[in-house]
This record gives C-alpha cells, sequence and structure tokens, in this order.
C-alpha cells in the first residue's frame, strides 16, 4: 500500500490518481468528509474508499485540507498537486494557524522541520508536537488534584 516506505503514509490508488494520508499530522478539520462524504468516511475501515469518484473532484477536496494530511499524485496527466503562491497564514478562532504556500517550517534553532505547501501550526502552545497543531488545546482537561 506505502510505495515510499515513508513511516505512517497511508496511499489509495487507481489509475488516475493516488491518495496519499499521513495520520500524525491530520487535525480533523473534515473538510475532506464535508466534501466528498462517500469517498472520506470515518466510521468505515478503510475510512477512504475512492470509488467511482473523479481524480478532478478528489484533488479539489484535497487541496482544502489545512494540516496537508492527505495529498494527490494524479498518473492521468492531469496537473499535480502545486503550492499556493504567495503564501498565506490563516488564523483560525480558538485554534491553529493554517499555512498555505510553498513555506519551509524550521524549528526554533533555524534546522528544516518540512517543506510542504499546506501545514497547521500550533497557536495556543499546548502542542506536543510543536510546531505543529496537534489540537491539544481541545482535549479536555484533567481536574488537578
Amino acid at each position: 500500500m506505502n510505495e515510499t516506505n515513508e513511516p505512517g503514509l497511508h496511499e489509495y490508488t487507481v489509475d488516475a490518481i493516488t491518495i496519499q494520508w499521513r495520520p500524525a499530522l491530520c487535525i480533523h478539520s473534515a473538510r475532506c468528509v464535508a466534501g466528498l462524504p462517500g469517498v472520506f468516511n470515518p466510521k468505515r475501515r478503510p475510512w477512504i474508499e475512492i470509488g467511482d469518484a473523479s481524480a478532478d473532484a478528489l484533488a479539489e477536496v484535497i487541496h482544502r485540507c489545512p494540516s496537508g494530511a492527505l495529498r494527490y499524485v494524479r498518473h492521468d496527466g492531469a496537473p499535480q498537486e502545486a503550492f499556493d503562491v504567495p503564501a498565506t497564514v490563516t488564523p483560525t478562532r480558538g485554534g491553529p494557524l493554517y499555512v498555505s504556500g510553498d513555506v519551509v517550517i524550521n524549528d526554533v534553532d533555524g534546522n528544516p522541520l518540512r517543506h510542504d505547501g499546506r501545514a497547521s501550526l500550533c497557536a495556543c502552545g499546548k502542542s506536543n508536537a510543536s510546531p505543529f497543531c496537534d489540537l491539544a488545546c481541545k482535549a479536555p482537561s484533567v481536574p488537578s488534584q
């Protein structure tokens, strides 16, 4: 299933397109589910079933994924996924910063962590995956004893 040998990567392939899902990056925005609920169904295993969805429809919905957890590779001659230019950063109310564009994200020492077209960055400072959002701010708090 994972032709790239990238740890944690799940791939779903049909003739025209391969969907790549990186669960460690997923912040469960559900934009994929809202866009193509017949393909992306978190109550089903596997949760991605391409079925008869067109490669164009899949690419359009995947491009809405704010974290970059979903990506695609086209096999039908259509353009590959491209990074937005210029890059943008969009804050969300009570949640992450959505980054879109050709960006390199560095650690606090300036070392590159990820070069990507989309990412969700922590805005609350509680993430265990900093600088990336892991929705720690949405986790129920445990009362102190």
